[in-house]
């Protein structure tokens, strides 16, 4: 299997009737392109997204049910791509289109107001990006990260704070939205210590090992006394795909990257 599930390159071939895509087209595809189109899911008739790809019985998904990036060329149908804006690298736009794809997503999902602070859990892949969409909605910015050596890195990155976990974003006055982009699921439930009455929890990372359960609350009230919202996040539509390909066009948003020599 050739794995990869974020390439993005140039149109070298088009098949018979294809009119929405032309050679040297400049375009993307993401995780997941496609659904069955048959199951009861499908039935529904919604947009494919992320969630397709658990709901679907057969999805299309790049790098795992069919062949992914990391080859010279691949096969993709021209409507499961995206047209990458002018002059933003293919090295920036690949890493946009999953885990810029679901920073964007799950700060869209939490729906933060102007007023509001939202915080970070995990500054990875997803989590450094995250960050840089917050900051660039003009909202208070708060990095969680238990790694020392990240927290000069994440101040650079657009972070006016940084915790180390719920107990300390409480201590710093709590956040309004967290965006859990890591993969511990016990960590985004220690997070909620640090949630405001009536906040919004937003898991976006996958936790292979352990189930998410909501912990008592820290301050002495059940959870339906707070208000607070759990709320699950993927890959939401493409309208946030192309939303978040255009911040990093214009300079917003900057994925750190490494490039290796072909």
């Amino acid at each position: 299997m050739i794995t990869g599930h974020e390439p993005a390159g140039e149109v070298v071939a088009v098949g018979p009737g294809v009119t929405t895509r032309r050679v040297g087209d400049r375009v993307g595809t993401h995780w997941v392109r496609a659904a069955c189109g048959r199951c009861d899911y499908c039935r529904l008739g919604l947009p494919v997204t992320g969630q397709a790809a658990f709901a679907c019985v057969a999805p299309t998904t790049t790098g795992f049910s069919v062949q992914g990036g990391h080859a010279e060329y691949m096969v993709v149908g021209a409507d499961e791509t995206v047209l990458l804006p002018d002059g933003l690298p293919f090295e920036l736009a690949s890493p946009m289109l999953c885990a810029g794809y679901t920073g964007w997503s799950a700060l869209r999902a939490g729906e933060p107001q102007p007023h509001e602070r939202v915080a970070v859990l995990g500054i990875g892949a997803v989590g450094h990006l995250a960050v840089q969409f917050a900051h660039a909605c003009g909202l208070e910015t708060i990095a969680m990260t238990s790694s020392p050596d990240k927290h000069d890195v994440v101040r650079r990155l657009g972070a006016d704070e940084v915790v180390a976990n719920g107990a300390e974003l409480r201590a710093a006055g709590g956040a309004d939205v967290i965006l859990a982009t890591g993969t511990s699921y016990p960590a985004a439930a220690e997070a909620l210590t640090g949630l405001r009455p009536g906040g919004r929890l937003v898991l976006s990372g996958i936790d292979p090992t352990a189930p998410f359960t909501v912990p008592p609350s820290g301050r002495g009230l059940p959870f339906i006394g707070t208000r607070m919202q759990v709320i699950g996040s993927t890959h939401n539509g493409p309208q946030y795909l192309r939303e978040a390909l255009d911040l990093a066009a214009v300079g917003k948003v900057t994925p750190m990257v490494e490039a290796f020599p072909q």
